[in-house]
């Protein structure tokens, strides 16, 4: 199943959820309505009976919507605040310790291979089970979380498997419907502890001593209490089959998508044999791991088959394996059981601990573009590109990678990559942001620029999304005044080139949707038709800049437009520069999923129409992915010919 087929279905779960919600909402309200009027003896008068059904509804069915949104709202600031409350630590982007550089390095490989932001990285420290999980409104505010024994126990390949399991969730839009399912399941719940805090306090302020008086006015509270106990019961029954109905299917999809990320089944397959062979399996300790269970890697805690969230470990491992015996774990259990598994010591024995940095090469190679075999298919980034993506890592000094990671270097690394070539222009930029930021960040800035020129061009994006999530930790003032001085540097010199704007257009992307989570990851339901001049911008766009002559632009235009805009006028006007897209994005972020991949299959077309994918190209590519919400298509990377 593709990306965009993929977030039809997220839809139609959304819709499923909602009804699932009403169903359950509507079945509490009965229970608690019952013994409500039993409780106020209102089944003699119709009046009363009436009138008592409709107030307990109306404070039962608040009850839950308001704690459903207090719940939602307590999330809006990302996937992190997910993890903090399952007792997750925040992994530094600078840290020295190996097992959690091992992970960061995994999930920037990852990042760079989906085309999506680099999400913040925690560790669960006291949760010995594997198991991980994905969080946030949209991948500018996701976080992905693993326990420690997914560190200890699993090598680099599982840890891989996993990883691109949880990016399944981040790249195809399941977090947002986690964390509306968290909010949702939060309110249900919610009537269990207002049913204790009745019971309690009816019994304690007297019970129903007084329940046999001529006035028949006894204390009601106890048996409101109990009524919500019960419903809170009735809503954790409803809430496990909704979990389970939202996520059985998803993790089968989740693990294939997996295997298309790595290319290799035995990472993921032999997590899930870990998994059930150990004897801490996939457990989570934490109180809060039920909320949860719905987004984990693994089930939190064994559960009957009716309300299991994830399906039988069995299962997931023969669909990736066919031919994998069962039997094989009982020797697997035994061995772990004398010996458990360590991921470090195996990552020696296969060579990953040792593994030498890839040199930087001296040029720029070329890309080759198969378009023919992107269309129809844009999903999950294919082996190529991941392979890609671990070599741009190899290729980034240690000492640049280091700097973009950190809080304290991020913003001279950014800004020196923003300086231009040519000398003058250089000079201009650099007077201009000793004016805006002050002459020790500029000489800074100037310092990273000279680094940074003789670096390979097709690295200078990726090396911008490793260093985006350390801007994310600055104060928002800061981040402002930054995103001040990257706009002062791109208008220093009178021009604005492709890569300035889609570094600018990135950033101010990356930071605006990490602090206001309400515009994020929009599933639109726009149609091209009603779209197609943005749609023209675009492409004429993406042709300009690709083209070393009008005739070879129109040319690749065309191509562009007989996949996105059939039988509309395909004449090509010449676009007045890449600023031209800034009045594009809000309405290609409209359009349906369907509608958004003939976009995306139209772009490729565009970019390879004459067989190679420029620097320029590139970029831009990337960046259409990335605020198009949808992950780089899987592009054929050859050696120059």
């Amino acid at each position: 199943m593709d990306f965009f087929a993929r977030q039809q279905r997220v839809r139609r779960m959304s819709a499923r959820l909602v009804l699932l919600f009403v169903a359950a909402v509507i079945g509490i309200v009965l229970v608690v309505d019952i013994v409500a009027v039993v409780a106020f003896r209102a089944y003699d008068d119709p009046a009363q009976l009436a009138g008592t059904a409709v107030t307990v509804s109306v404070l039962t069915a608040a009850a839950i919507g308001l704690a459903s949104l207090f719940r939602t709202a307590s999330l809006r600031g990302g996937g992190g605040k997910v993890a903090l409350e399952l007792g997750g630590v925040l992994v530094p982007q600078d840290t020295t310790d190996p097992q959690l550089r091992r992970l960061r390095n995994v999930v920037e490989e990852i990042a760079i291979a989906s085309g999506v932001a680099v999400p913040e990285v925690y560790l669960l420290p006291n949760e010995d089970g594997i198991n991980a999980f994905a969080a946030g409104w949209s991948p500018s505010d996701a976080a992905v979380a693993v326990t420690r024994g997914t560190l200890e126990r699993l090598n680099r390949d599982e840890l891989q498997g996993v990883i691109a399991h949880e990016f399944s969730h981040v790249v195809n839009g399941d977090m947002r419907l986690n964390i509306r399912l968290m909010g949702l399941l939060f309110g249900i719940l919610f009537l269990t502890v207002v049913g204790r805090w009745m019971l309690q306090f009816g019994f304690l302020s007297g019970g129903n001593r007084n329940r046999d008086n001529k006035d028949g006015g006894g204390n009601p509270l106890p048996f409101i209490g109990i009524a919500l106990l019960v419903a809170g019961f009735i809503g954790v029954i409803a809430g496990q089959i909704i979990q389970a109905s939202v996520s059985r299917q998803r993790e089968y999809l989740a693990d294939a998508s997996a295997v298309q990320f790595t290319r290799q089944t035995a990472g993921i397959a032999g997590a899930l044999k870990k998994i059930a062979g150990l004897t801490e399996g996939s457990q989570i300790k934490s109180a809060r791991r039920d909320e949860v269970g719905h987004m984990l890697f693994g089930s939190g805690h064994k559960a009957s088959s009716l309300f299991a969230t994830h399906p039988p470990l069995l299962d997931r491992i023969k669909v990736l394996e066919p031919s994998f015996d069962p039997g094989q774990l009982d020797n697997l259990s035994r061995q772990w059981a004398a010996s458990p598994p360590s991921g470090l010591a195996e990552d020696v024995a296969l060579g990953f601990a040792s593994a030498p940095a890839q040199p930087v090469p001296a040029q720029p190679r070329p890309v080759r573009v198969d378009s023919a075999g992107v269309v129809g298919q844009i999903a999950a980034p294919t082996n190529e590109a991941y392979q890609r993506a671990s070599e741009i890592l190899g290729e980034i000094p240690d000492a640049v990678l280091d700097r973009a990671r950190s809080t304290a270097t991020a913003a001279p690394v950014l800004l020196g990559l923003m300086l231009a070539a040519d000398p003058e222009a250089r000079a201009a930029q650099h007077a201009v942001l000793a004016q805006h930021a002050g002459q020790r960040l500029a000489e800074a800035a100037w310092h990273e620029g000279g680094v940074l020129a003789a670096l390979d061009p097709q690295l200078r994006l990726p090396l911008a999304q490793i260093a985006f999530p350390a801007l994310r930790g600055l104060p928002r003032e800061q981040q402002e005044a930054f995103l001040q001085n990257v706009f002062a540097m791109i208008h220093a010199d009178g021009r604005i080139t492709a890569f300035e704007y889609c570094l600018s257009r990135l950033l101010l992307s990356d930071l605006q949707d990490a602090v206001r989570p309400k515009s994020q990851w929009r599933m639109g339901s726009r149609s091209i038709a009603e779209s197609v001049p943005a749609v023209s911008t675009l492409l004429a766009v993406l042709a300009a800049e690709g083209a070393s002559s009008a005739e070879d632009a129109s040319a690749a235009y065309a191509a562009g437009a007989a996949v996105a805009l059939p039988g509309q006028p395909a004449a090509y006007t010449p676009p007045r520069g890449v600023v031209e897209l800034e009045a594009v994005w809000d309405r290609l972020d409209a359009l349906a999923p369907a509608e958004k991949s003939l976009v995306v299959q139209a772009a490729v077309a565009v970019i390879g129409q004459d067989g190679r994918l420029t620097v320029a190209e590139s970029e831009l590519l990337r960046t259409v992915c990335s605020l198009l919400h949808a992950p780089l298509p899987p592009l054929t990377a050859l050696s120059p010919s």
